[in-house]
């Protein structure tokens, strides 16, 4: 007589392995921005620190155009030119996320003057791209590996979260830059 396959529990225990290196990967990430940004300072830098705003708000337009063009293909079943779409989100993402940590080591932290109406709307948006970004790094690092690993059951069930929060992150990332930019262009 045949043993019963532990086939099922043990991928499962395979999957989740990478689980706590993601986890901790990510909170160190978070927690190194939390004291850039809000307990290092700012120092004096370069010309070309005063451009990075706008790159990082072109880094997430580029990632959340790619998200969207993966999702559309692999919806259309081509896994091959969804992974180049995601994989070049993931690169977008890198790079934003580079010369984010460039422009807040030598500005620190911005201040948002605009009043009235505006204020609320904006710390909303502001708030939840910032949550939502703390979320968004270890899906998109579990996605990235699941995907990599070829184990895609565990990719799928990820990716559907990912997507949503990721594709959310990278727009309302521009859409903080146009606001903060409205209101602290002279």
């Amino acid at each position: 007589m045949a043993q019963p396959s532990n086939l099922p529990a043990e991928s499962t225990q395979l999957a989740r392995k990478p689980i706590p290196v993601i986890l901790a990967l990510s909170v160190a990430i978070a927690g190194f921005l939390i004291w850039l940004i809000y307990f290092k300072g700012g120092s004096a830098g370069p010309e070309w620190v005063g451009a990075l705003p706008k790159a990082n708000a072109i880094f997430n337009s580029l990632s959340a155009i790619c998200l969207v063009f993966g999702w559309v293909n692999i919806r259309r079943g081509k896994r091959l030119v969804h992974m180049r779409w995601m994989l070049s989100a993931t690169v977008f993402s890198s790079l934003f996320l580079l010369s984010y940590i460039t422009y807040h080591y030598f500005h620190g932290d911005t201040r948002f003057p605009g009043q009235g109406w505006i204020r609320p709307v904006y710390f909303f948006i502001l708030i939840t791209h910032i949550l939502l970004s703390t979320v968004a790094l270890p899906l998109i690092l579990g996605t990235l590996w699941y995907a990599l690993r070829s184990q895609f059951r565990f990719h799928r069930r990820i990716a559907r979260w990912t997507l949503p929060i990721w594709l959310y992150v990278s727009v309302t990332g521009v859409v903080v830059f146009l606001i903060l930019n409205a209101y602290t262009a002279s």
